[in-house]
C-alpha cells in the first residue's frame, strides 16, 4: 500500500510523506535478505574474554550484512562444557547449525581444539572459510 502524499483531510503533507518513506525504506533495508555466517573463535580458556570477543565477532558480521551463528554463545547456556559428553553434544550441535550457513568465519590468531575440528570439518565439506584478526582484518592466509 505504501505511504500517502496526503493528511487524513484529504490535503498534501510533504513533510510527513518524507518522514514516513524514510522510515518504510529502513524497514525494508533491515528485512532484507543476508546470508548466514558461522563464527568460529575460542570459547574454552579466558572464557569471559572469549564471550566479549564472540559478540564482537558476531556484531561485525551483522555490520557486513550478514547473519550471524555463534553456537558457542548459544550452548554454553544450557549445556556443560566441562561435561565432555555436553561438550560433544554442543559440537555436534553447531555441525549441525554450520551446513545451514553460507560462510564460515574463523576470528583470532589462536585456534582452539574445537575451532580446528570446525575447521576441519568445513574444509571437508567445502564450505567456504574466511579469516579474521580479533582486530576484525581479513587475512589472506590461515592464521
Amino acid at each position: 500500500m505504501g505511504v500517502s502524499r496526503y493528511n487524513s483531510e484529504g490535503y498534501p503533507d510533504p513533510t510527513t510523506y518524507g518522514a514516513l518513506s524514510n522510515i518504510e525504506q529502513e524497514t525494508k533495508a533491515a528485512r532484507a535478505y543476508r546470508p548466514i555466517v558461522y563464527v568460529c573463535s575460542p570459547f574454552s580458556g579466558d572464557v569471559a574474554g572469549n564471550i566479549a570477543n564472540a559478540r564482537k565477532y558476531s556484531r561485525f558480521a551483522v555490520e557486513q550484512g550478514y547473519i550471524p551463528i555463534a553456537p558457542h554463545l548459544l550452548f554454553p547456556q544450557f549445556l556443560n562444557d566441562n561435561d565432555i559428553t555436553e561438550r560433544e553434544m554442543g559440537l555436534h550441535f553447531g555441525n549441525v547449525m554450520m551446513s545451514h550457513c553460507s560462510e564460515v568465519w574463523v576470528f583470532g590468531e589462536i585456534i582452539s581444539t574445537g575451532m580446528d575440528a570446525e575447521i576441519r570439518r568445513a574444509r571437508r565439506k567445502n564450505y567456504r572459510l574466511r579469516y579474521f584478526g580479533s582486530d576484525l582484518k581479513e587475512v589472506q592466509h590461515e592464521l
